[in-house]
């Protein structure tokens, strides 16, 4: 691009970005209102372009090599006439810290991600309009600094005893005419509040001799106005004065603060307001000597509804928990206000569907109880969200100042791990903090970092329990088992981080591991002779919820050379009944590639037969709880006999796990289970162990030791 076009057109945008999709969106929106563009991916460049070119505007992502955005912000300000050109720097909403960061380095504005091309256009053609009015004024300033200094926008004489001697208005200021002032006292113009103001700082600019500067606010149309007052002694008996409207600079500056201290979403205190408030109220209370509490409130499964309605969705269903709080928080309502009439509430969201409750004044740690069982009630009722009725619940974890924490830090942590307690002991309740409850979350915490870290360290092994058919007396297959093998905590079991892989999404990646894993150890037995072995591999919930499992699988088994008649996928019956439509569609596609399928733990999820007759099942596994008591209870007995009457009229397969004696088997194989497996076995053992326990049973079929 030619400096001329740059310099002559005016119109010239210079994006700064080291993402190329950002910059393509960022261009395609400005080249639609009509200006040219420029493109730098580091600072360098954007430091070059920008002095070569002379931009009209730039717009600046943060996310810069080579120190950030930030360095290139300062940089572009050091340059000549680098400090009226508006720079929009280009940031999350949440990001707070950088917005603030931005401002302090000299931006004029941000903008939010994600970028929408409409807006970002506006935005924009707003911001150049009052760019120009910014470069004429600076120019005037330049040349008139001095008397502009004095004359920004309303002038007058005024006497000492507050006569005003003359006035002169620009257009539009709202003010009674100039000439009608002339000779009337101040509260004419400024009302008698801010006469008084004027006359206090009239005398002190007449004492002092130093220019005297004062807001005050008057009522009008359309709301309230902010004037800037400025007074300087200008005689013995005389001072001149200039009144600014700032309405609309104050009406940034609030914006600005509430882009800072609010929730976009939500319109709710946003993490660092609460802090603040939070900090305040504890130095309140320590003066005082009174009581603090918080409660930390977070959505049971709220991740289930994200993936399985989608963000907007779960969007949606923050919004209408946030305006149900409030109705169940307002002051006027003693009973949700824990019926202590002084006690003073916050509410804020900290981020994703966690929202924080901050108590002040309250007179007994009962009445935290009472707020939390108000809420907690308050959801029993379902929220109206995209045509659809969603029921949500709670967990809440409470903590008082001072016996859970001194600092604010310190209270929403021990808040936080009480949470947690609650969701542990069975969700939608609440719990007050005990320190015990801090072993357990740190050990949870901990846990879910290094969990996060495990594949790439390659902790995770599989083991693998081995299978036997009832009808051939040979061991036909094996069950992969995920394990974790933790470098200081030895085998971590899988009760303690699957659930925890399932809510942080880590399980995605982590059951793509077990799935490769597993089909390259059965492709490696069939090439040793074993053939006939099949490998039983679950899936989580969360796999099952993915549009491209049957493409992975499909590529796994061809990448592996495993023979898909060899693998056996098992999906726990509750996962299949949570979305049955989609569970038969993605099942269906799997089972057209060669698979066979299984139902884990069948007779723990509630489907009915008619929905069993629609899955492309070829297996049934009789879930362990209803075998561990036979043959002692009656009624494990009868179930397991009915499950395995019904698979059996639906020409399935029927394994019983969790084989542990002699009786055992011999209940299941007389009532037609043609698979078992189990600890009278072997329990799960690494596959070198599993090599050998296989080649001991060919040496026992071939009649060997």
């Amino acid at each position: 691009m030619s400096e001329d076009r740059g310099k002559q057109g005016g119109q010239l945008a210079l994006i700064v970005a080291g993402d190329p999709a950002i910059r393509l969106l960022e261009r395609t929106a400005l080249e639609q209102i009509g200006l040219e563009v420029d493109e730098a991916e580091d600072a360098d460049s954007a430091v070059r372009l920008f002095a070569e070119h002379a931009p009209a505007i730039v717009l600046l992502d943060v996310l810069m090599p080579e120190g950030g955005g930030f360095a290139v912000l300062e940089r572009i300000r050091g340059l000549a006439g680098g400090d009226l050109v508006p720079v929009l720097v280009v940031t999350s909403p949440d990001d707070t810290g950088s917005i603030r960061q931005a401002y302090r380095a000299g931006a004029t504005g941000f903008v939010a991600k994600p970028i929408t091309g409409d807006m970002l256009g506006h935005h924009v053609r707003y911001v150049l309009r009052a760019s120009t009015a910014t470069a004429d004024l600076a120019r005037s300033e330049r040349r008139h600094r001095a008397l502009l200094d004095a004359m920004p926008d309303l002038m007058a004489r005024i006497r000492a005893d507050g006569v005003l001697l003359e006035c002169t208005s620009p257009r539009g200021m709202g003010v009674v005419r100039p000439e009608r002032l002339v000779g009337r006292k101040l509260a004419a113009l400024l009302g008698r509040a801010g006469a008084g103001k004027a006359l206090e700082h009239l005398a002190a600019a007449q004492r002092t001799g130093e220019m005297q500067v004062f807001e005050h606010t008057l009522a009008a149309r359309g709301g309230e106005r902010h004037y800037e007052v400025r007074i300087v002694a200008s005689g013995s008996d005389e001072a001149v004065s200039i009144v600014r409207d700032v309405t609309e600079r104050r009406r940034a500056e609030e914006q600005i603060a509430r882009l800072a201290y609010y929730d976009h979403l939500t319109d709710l205190p946003n993490r660092m307001l609460f802090h603040d408030r939070l900090a305040q109220a504890l130095a309140r209370a320590q003066r005082s000597r009174t009581m603090v509490g918080v409660l930390f409130h977070d959505l049971d499964q709220f991740k289930l509804i994200n993936d399985t309605l989608g963000h907007s969705a779960g969007d949606a269903l923050l919004k209408a928990v946030a305006g149900r709080l409030v109705r169940l928080l307002r002051r006027t309502d003693s009973v949700g206000r824990g019926e202590d009439p002084e006690a003073d509430l916050t509410l804020a969201r900290l981020g994703g569907d966690e929202f924080i409750v901050l108590v002040e004044g309250i007179n007994a740690v009962e009445n935290l109880a009472a707020i939390a069982a108000r809420i907690l009630e308050g959801f029993s009722r379902p929220f109206p969200v995209v045509s659809r009725e969603i029921f949500v619940t709670a967990s809440i974890g409470i903590a008082v100042h001072p016996q859970d924490g001194e600092s604010a830090e310190e209270l929403v942590k021990n808040a936080d791990a009480a949470m947690y307690f609650a969701k542990d002991q069975g969700r939608n309740t609440f719990r007050f903090y005990d320190r015990s409850m801090n072993a357990g979350a740190l050990r949870r915490l901990s846990l879910e970092h290094q969990l996060r870290r495990a594949l790439e360290h390659r902790e995770l092994e599989l083991h693998y329990q081995p299978q036997l058919d009832l009808r051939t007396n040979r061991f036909s297959g094996a069950e992969a088992l995920l394990r974790w093998r933790h470098p200081e905590l030895g085998l971590v079991l899988p009760m303690e981080f699957i659930p925890m892989a399932e809510e942080t999404g880590l399980i995605v990646p982590i059951g793509e591991w077990v799935l490769r894993t597993a089909c390259a150890q059965a492709a490696a037995w069939a090439a040793a002779g074993l053939d006939g072995l099949r490998i039983a591999i679950n899936l989580s919930r969360c796999q099952l919820r993915e549009q491209g499992l049957p493409a992975l699988v499909e590529r796994i088994i061809r990448e592996t050379g495993v023979a898909p008649g060899q693998v056996q996928l098992e999906i726990t019956e509750s996962a299949v009944m949570r979305d049955p439509e989609l569970a038969v569609a993605i099942l269906r596609e799997i089972k057209a590639r060669g698979l066979h399928l299984a139902i884990d733990d069948f007779g723990t999820g509630y489907s009915s037969l008619s929905h069993l007759k629609r899955f492309p099942i070829d297996a049934l596994k009789i879930d362990r709880s209803f075998i561990k008591d036979i043959p002692v209870d009656r009624d494990s007995m009868a179930i397991a006999r009915a499950i395995a009457a019904m698979a059996g009229s639906l020409e399935l397969t029927v394994i019983a796990e969790g084989i542990e004696t002699e009786r055992q088997l011999e209940f299941v194989r007389e009532h037609g289970c043609h698979e078992a497996q189990g600890y009278l076995f072997s329990r799960p053992v690494p596959v070198g162990e599993f090599s050998d326990f296989l080649a001991r049973d060919a040496r026992r079929a071939a009649g060997g030791d």
